[in-house]
C-alpha cells in the first residue's frame, strides 16, 4: 500500500493552495482519511479529518478556511486550503487507516509536502 500525495509550494498570504493524496496497492476497505502538518521544531498535528461515513473534523487553527474531501472510488482525499496565513506554513502530510484484507486496518503515510505562507 501507498499513499502518493501531491500539490503544495509557495504562496503568499492570503491565497490558496489544493493538496492531493491517492492511495494505490492492495487496499480492501479505507477507513478514516486526514491530513496532518509538522512545522520545524513543533510537532505533528492533525489538520482535517473525514472518517468513514462521517461528517468531516477540522483543527480550530484550520477551521472555515481549509477543506477536506474524499473519493472512495478514486481512493483519494485532498485538501483545499484558502486564506492561507504564515503559520500554516509546514509539511503537510495525509494518512488513511487501510485494511488490506486482514480485518483490521492499519495507519500508512503520505511522503509529505512543504507548504509554505511568505510574501
Amino acid at each position: 500500500v501507498q499513499l502518493q500525495a501531491s500539490g503544495g509550494g509557495l504562496v503568499q498570504p492570503g491565497g490558496s493552495l489544493s493538496l492531493s493524496c491517492a492511495a494505490s496497492g492492495d487496499i480492501f476497505k479505507i477507513g478514516a482519511m486526514s491530513w496532518y502538518r509538522q512545522a520545524p521544531g513543533k510537532q505533528r498535528e492533525m489538520v482535517a479529518a473525514v472518517p468513514t461515513g462521517e461528517s468531516a473534523k477540522y483543527s480550530d487553527s484550520v477551521k472555515g478556511r481549509f477543506t477536506i474531501i474524499r473519493d472512495d472510488d478514486k481512493k483519494t482525499v485532498s485538501l483545499q486550503m484558502d486564506g492561507l496565513k504564515p503559520e500554516d506554513t509546514a509539511v503537510y502530510y495525509c494518512n488513511a487507516m487501510i485494511d488490506s484484507g486482514s480485518y483490521y486496518y492499519k495507519p500508512y503515510w503520505g511522503q509529505g509536502t512543504q507548504v509554505t505562507v511568505s510574501s
